[in-house]
């Protein structure tokens, strides 16, 4: 009967611990989630889609965008540095980190019809459609 005891304990010590692992993930999650930028995606009438991501305190010389297969990556460093020096106190706040947030594509982006402007702490990122899925073909040796 030991035995039934120890599997019944072992279960529950098991179901406790994957309640507490649960919570520590969705907890981990959250806080990364909270350092990513804010997007939005939308896609117009005419075929073009637009990506725009919240960066503000970036400069546009720290914005880098790239397109490697399907995937776009936009990657940015954030260098804020917030000074206060009065006479009777002095504050100093600063933000420094690597932000990056990649978009697997549709195959039917056009890779040459992709351009991007800055304004306001706001990128956008316009993405063309080519009308024409990209395909690779493998040939099996």
């Amino acid at each position: 009967m030991d035995i039934i005891k120890d599997i019944k304990t072992i279960s529950s010590d098991l179901k406790e611990g994957l309640k507490d692992g649960v919570e520590k993930t969705r907890t981990t999650l959250a806080n990364v989630a909270s350092h990513l930028p804010f997007i939005n995606l939308a896609k117009n009438r005419e075929n073009r889609h637009t990506i725009e991501i919240d960066l503000p305190g970036v400069e546009k010389k720290d914005i880098d965008i790239s397109i490697v297969g399907n995937t776009l990556t936009v990657s940015a460093e954030r260098k804020m540095k917030q000074e206060v020096n009065k006479e009777d106190y002095y504050l100093l706040s600063s933000y420094f980190g690597k932000i990056s947030r990649s978009f697997i594509l549709p195959d039917v982006i056009d890779r040459d019809q992709v351009d991007a402007e800055y304004k306001d702490g706001r990128l956008y990122i316009h993405l063309s459609e080519s009308g024409q899925k990209v395909q690779t073909k493998v040939a099996i040796k």
